[in-house]
């Protein structure tokens, strides 16, 4: 897939989305063939070469959100700044948190969220970082119209800003229209 593309994959429950999102973030091992990201053959990395990989060039949005719930919505974007190796930038945060209209939870427990309030945290976790590439495991599910208007909006927009691949796994129908390039399982 070409960079910048904004691709989705799109299936009924159990078609092997999520499975095709773990491999190409290095979360799962491929039985066979190979996966590059830009110049990098993911699948020759060792398992924590992967992560190190992964947290600097890969935003991700895994369908289990994996937010840390004692920490506070801010800490949990720094956290992800910190693990790609990163300066602490409160500016790129709040950017993020704004453009999803959840600027006002900053300071909130991630376990004090609503589903919905901690999928666009998990939204904004993984584009805080401009990475090169963002995979998003039904990033829409639990989200109301005008929110998943909201979260396409970011992804979209961050990954065009960023000149990112943009990779969306989904059975959400409602967006189906806004991808020219789909796979269909």
């Amino acid at each position: 897939m070409p960079k910048g593309e904004a691709s989705l994959i799109i299936g009924p429950s159990g078609s092997g989305k999520s499975t095709l999102i773990g491999i190409i973030a290095g979360l799962v091992t491929a039985t066979a063939g190979t996966v590059a990201v830009g110049a990098k053959e993911v699948t020759r990395l060792g398992a924590l070469e992967r992560d190190a990989f992964r947290a600097r060039y890969i935003g991700l949005v895994p369908q289990t959100l994996h937010l840390i719930g004692v920490v506070s919505v801010r800490d949990n974007l720094r956290i992800a700044q910190r693990l790609a190796g990163l300066a602490r930038d409160d500016g790129a945060i709040d950017a993020c948190l704004a453009g999803l209209g959840i600027a006002a939870l900053a300071a909130r427990k991630a376990r004090e969220l609503s589903v919905g309030e901690a999928q666009r945290v998990a939204i904004a976790r993984a584009v805080v970082n401009r990475p090169g590439l963002v995979l998003a495991d039904e990033p829409t599910s639990a989200l109301d119209d005008a929110n998943c208007e909201k979260a396409l909006e970011l992804l979209t927009g961050q990954a065009t800003a960023c000149g990112a691949t943009l990779v969306i796994a989904t059975h959400d129908s409602r967006i189906r229209s806004r991808f020219a390039a789909r796979l269909e399982l």
